[in-house]
């Protein structure tokens, strides 16, 4: 009976990260399809939302971008191993907090998937205010924040009572 439990959670949790990392992969490669069909960067425009392709070298919201080569690579393995550690924490998690961290980590192999295979992440979702512009982010990365805002929540609610 525990195998059969076990085995459902495990597939319910390869469904969220695979369904994590689809949307993800459909997102970028039709972006990517349509940059490549217009020649532009530029695939959308409206008041608040701006499709724009760009090319991420670095961590979270284009920061620490590198254009040599090592620092590059070394990003990267920095970056496995802290999927790596959410991993293990993954594994070890239970209820709600076991899907905050798929979240994370469903978004985390999706970037790291372009790391290695582009050497950079494409970044399009553009929302902005007049001339106040957000960091330019992807569907990984909408769906790391949720994880990531989702664990502090849940670290308050479970740490409110300890007082």
């Amino acid at each position: 009976m525990k195998i059969k439990k076990l085995s459902k959670n495990f597939l319910i949790n390869l469904f969220v990260i695979v369904t994590i990392f689809s949307l993800d992969r459909i997102s970028k490669l039709y972006v990517i399809y349509l940059y490549k069909k217009n020649f532009n960067s530029e695939i959308f425009t409206s008041e608040f939302l701006n499709i724009y392709l760009i090319w991420n070298e670095g961590i979270a919201f284009g920061l620490f971008s590198f254009y040599q080569d090592n620092l590059y690579n070394i990003l990267t393995v920095i970056i496995l191993i802290i999927i790596l550690i959410i991993l293990f924490f993954l594994i070890k998690a239970e209820g709600l907090k076991k899907y905050a961290l798929l979240m994370v980590f469903g978004g985390a192999i999706g970037n790291l998937f372009d790391r290695i295979f582009y050497k950079a992440v494409p970044d399009f979702i553009d929302f902005h205010v007049g001339n106040f512009h957000w960091f330019i982010f992807n569907v990984s990365d909408i769906f790391i924040t949720l994880g990531v805002i989702f664990l502090i929540y849940l670290e308050f609610v479970d740490n409110k009572g300890i007082n």
